[in-house]
Parts: C-alpha cells; structure tokens; sequence
C-alpha cells in the first residue's frame, strides 16, 4: 500500500498519539491554572488505540509517539505502551512525559517496548523550574532521568521551552549537564495558543539566537532522518549530547512536515495549529472498519495546508497544547 502523502507531496511515517489530556503540572505556557476538565471524558480504549496504529501502520507509519496531557497518568500506560510496540509496522515507540514517575517505571516501561523519551525539563534552577511548572519536582525528574539512562534507552532528549526572562539565559548550564550524556537537549520556542497570548507577547524569543551561538562555538548540523521530528540537531567533538532547536516561526518550517496527531478522544488533526479535527472514533469499533478508517484518513489529507499562519497571530482553534498533545 502507498505511504500517506498530502498534496504537497509530503510523505507522513511519524503518529502523535495523545492518551489523555489530563496533566498534573501547571506549566505557565500550557496550563497555568492547572487541568481544567471539559466534562467527563471518555478517551481512548486499549483497543480502540490498536486498531488507530495498526491503521497508521498499514499506510507507512514507522514511528508513533505517546503523549498527553501527561501520558503515564493512565493506569493502563504500560500495555499501551506493549500494544503499540506489538503492532506490525511500527518500529519506534517514544513518549513525552513531565518525569515524574520516571524513576519508579522507566524499567518497565522499557521492558514493554518502549524505545525513546522525551523529558520536559524547563530549567537546572529548582527554583525556576517551580516557577515555570507549578511543581517543586526538579530533584525528583533529574532521578528519573537517571533511571532513563541506567534501564538502556538509546535515544533520550530533554525539552526545554525557551521563555524569555526565565532560561533563555541557561544555555551554558545546560550544555555542561550534558557534555558526557548522551542526551539530546531541545529547545522549544514558545508558541501562540488561544490561550496564551499575553504570555507569548512577553516571553517569547528565537531560537535563531541560540543556533547562531551553536555554530560559533563549532556545533555542526546534523542530516534529518525520515522519521525524525521536526528539530535543527546540532553535535560537538567534545560533547556526548546535542542540541535541537524547534523554531517553527522559522522560514520553510512546515516544509519538512512528516508528522500527524490523533487526539485523546478519537480525532484527527493535521497540524497542531490547525481550526479543527476529523472524527476516526467512529471507525475504531471493530477491525472490519480498517479499509474505512484508512479511506477517511487519506481524503483527510487531502485538506492539509501548505503552513501555519503563526506568523499571523492565528493559532487555529488549539486552545493550549495539551488539548491534542503538543
């Protein structure tokens, strides 16, 4: 079967599937008030996820990542992780998390077939890393990070949103922290949601600055691989991690574009920025349904855009990024 292509041609190998939008941070630039329920939801079975990957995977999707809202807040995080990682077709399976039930599961976790984290981690102060997350947990996560590490993970990153006046500053302490890790460090820019506005007009920043200092330094840029995010990684002779800088207010950003996103509730969204979702819930109730929910996953794509209008100050109908999973 042909690989999901839209119509510019771009082909999509990488799923980011959201389990919950339930976060227990409060994180300035996503929740600042804390999760907020919009009713009773129901979020996806065990089964109802096989049956999206094994779609997704029937059509070329290689790698899928599990997010949230804070995706090990499901009790049954574990055998999601194994029936994802059981599906044939998929070959990564990686999770964004906030840490802090890492150092309890990453073991298990791993076991179960994960092969790639992700880890926010704000700030090295733990006095700012409360400030930008709500939660007094730093020493907690960097233990976590550590069992990340010792259980084998191949591929472990640390995402940090860059925030103007807060830890645009700390790009040195974080280079020392990883200098004999094998981590890769993310910069993330801060990005508009309907939800954000003052913030971002406070505190955003590019991270233009930070790859101008990489390159100055000696970092070099690193090739992207097919199914890799949307990241500038960057690498040092004399460093054992790198540097990733997502900048998507950057020109040709969403030219590379390889990446799709399945909500906590069933639905399918073709950019993070986009006004709304196609309804796939329908078509996860049996798996005599799999030719249709493919049908309906590839005429979808043929509505995706060019871009996002960020640079409009149009963030689409995403109200805070962990509504469908960042």
């Amino acid at each position: 079967m042909s690989p999901l292509e839209d119509g510019f041609s771009r082909r999509f190998y990488y799923l980011r599937l959201s389990v919950t939008d339930v976060c227990n941070f409060r994180c300035t630039y996503c929740l600042p008030d804390g999760y907020r329920p919009d009713g009773r939801k129901s979020f996806l079975s065990q089964e109802e996820i096989r049956r999206v990957v094994a779609g997704f995977a029937a059509m070329g999707t290689r790698k899928v990542r599990l997010t949230g809202g804070e995706p090990s807040l499901r009790r049954d995080f574990t055998q999601i992780i194994e029936t994802v990682a059981n599906t044939p077709g998929i070959e990564k399976v990686a999770m964004t998390t906030n840490g802090y039930r890492l150092k309890e599961r990453a073991q298990e976790w791993f076991d179960a077939g994960l092969t790639a984290l992700n880890v926010s981690v704000d700030s090295l102060d733990p006095r700012q890393f409360h400030q930008i997350t709500g939660e007094n947990k730093l020493a907690e996560v960097m233990e976590g990070i550590e069992a990340v590490l010792a259980a084998g993970f191949k591929s472990v990153k640390i995402n940090a949103v860059l925030l103007k006046g807060l830890n645009d500053r700390q790009l040195g302490a974080f280079l020392a922290w990883i200098k004999d890790k094998p981590i890769e460090l993310r910069f993330i820019e801060l990005m508009q949601t309907g939800e954000m506005d003052s913030l971002f007009r406070d505190h955003h920043t590019s991270g233009e600055l930070i790859k101008q200092q990489l390159l100055g330094d000696g970092w070099v840029q690193q090739l992207r691989g097919q199914d890799d995010g949307p990241a500038q990684v960057f690498m040092h002779p004399q460093s054992r991690g790198g540097v990733g800088l997502i900048m998507p207010y950057s020109k040709d950003f969403c030219a590379g574009c390889n990446r799709l996103r399945v909500s906590s509730v069933g639905k399918l969204h073709l950019c993070l920025f986009g006004d709304n979702g196609v309804e796939l819930r329908d078509l996860l109730s049996a798996d005599a349904q799999q030719d249709e929910l493919q049908q309906r996953i590839r005429h979808a794509l043929t509505g995706k855009v060019a871009t996002h209008r960020l640079h409009e100050g149009n963030a689409g109908m995403t109200p805070h990024l962990a509504s469908i999973g960042g």
